[in-house]
């Protein structure tokens, strides 16, 4: 990979048109960058798009918890490993509206709902359109992750109101089978077809700092912006080292590594939201408020991404008030 900043397209030097056909030289090219020239680049094409001073709030809940199939090396829900993890049945309706209620009241606009199935049947839709029925109704966008999808499930789903489904790439093609042997890439990319076949918004992105490469982050970058159509949210999550899980003692990533990767996602995808998600605890507030300067417009809020820790959403409003951020009234 030797491509250098000046031989990308004219256009790439400041607001790449939506493309879909990066090759993983000019990816890098913008990714390597002086740290500095790829957070103005970055903050460019972010304002072209967006208000530099808003930021989209999700509250993401566990209605379904433990007792995964799936063997992902990062997570706490697999049955693979011993996490401490209690395992839950599918969280009655009523605590899931009081729950969405409370993250109304504390501004998400957008209430993300996650089971542990490695895909669920179809009793289990169901079962979920009620609750996702529910919180529409309460004037929130909905969004859930739930596994594999089938054609006709997502259609049903589409059907039923969901605006947003979940199903993250996790990272390169060619890391991901050390993470995950359970599950192929081919079928990750299978279940994002049949959501945007079915005309409902993808949620997909990735987890950084699992042991990967710079050249994986790069993939997974390639990944998510060559799909047909840009994800409308782009999760960028970094490793939360869960104790009992295989990479519990993954050595720490560089956090400018991780602003780089944020950096390089909003280039690539103007129009997505790019999304602080898993490993905001381990944040400090001005690597933080370095991922917002690098395009990041999009977070959690509530203590809890389904099973792992989560900055509570009172130390977020402080965080914004200092920042002169505000959450986003309407989604865009």
């Amino acid at each position: 990979m030797s491509a250098s900043i000046e031989s990308l397209p004219a256009s790439s030097s400041v607001a790449p048109s939506f493309r879909h056909d990066w090759t993983l030289d000019e990816i890098e090219a913008i990714y390597q960058q002086p740290f500095n020239d790829l957070l103005w680049q970055a903050q460019q094409v972010h304002r072209q798009h967006f208000d530099a001073n808003a930021v989209q709030v999700s509250t993401l809940l566990s209605i379904k918890t433990g007792a995964c199939p799936e063997d992902c090396k990062y997570c706490p829900q697999s049955v693979h490993y011993n996490t401490g993890l209690e395992r839950e049945k599918l969280l009655d309706k009523q605590v899931v509206l009081d729950a969405a209620r409370a993250a109304k009241q504390a501004g998400a606009s957008r209430f993300c709902m996650g089971a542990a199935w490695r895909q669920p049947t179809d009793r289990n839709i169901d079962k979920v359109i009620d609750l996702v029925q529910a919180v529409r109704d309460e004037g929130m966008e909905t969004c859930l992750t739930l596994g594999m999808l089938t054609e006709s499930q997502a259609h049903k789903l589409k059907e039923a109101g969901l605006d947003y489904y979940n199903h993250n790439l996790d990272s390169s093609p060619e890391y991901y089978k050390e993470i995950i042997t359970t599950r192929t890439y081919q079928e990750r990319l299978d279940t994002l077809k049949n959501v945007r076949d079915a005309g409902m918004k993808t949620c997909t992105g990735g987890i950084i700092g699992m042991g990967e490469k710079r050249a994986d982050r790069l993939g997974l970058l390639q990944q998510l912006a060559n799909l047909p159509e840009h994800p409308q949210s782009v999760p960028i999550n970094m490793l939360v080292r869960v104790q009992g899980t295989p990479l519990q003692d993954t050595d720490e990533l560089d956090p400018l590594e991780f602003v780089r990767t944020i950096a390089t996602a909003r280039i690539m995808m103007p129009k997505s939201m790019v999304r602080l998600s898993a490993g905001r605890t381990s944040m400090s507030d001005e690597m933080q408020a370095m991922c917002f300067l690098a395009g990041a417009n999009s977070i959690f809020y509530g203590d809890k991404l389904l099973t792992t820790d989560n900055p509570e959403a009172n130390a977020d409003r402080k965080l914004f008030d200092r920042l002169g951020i505000r959450a986003m009234e309407k989604p865009q």
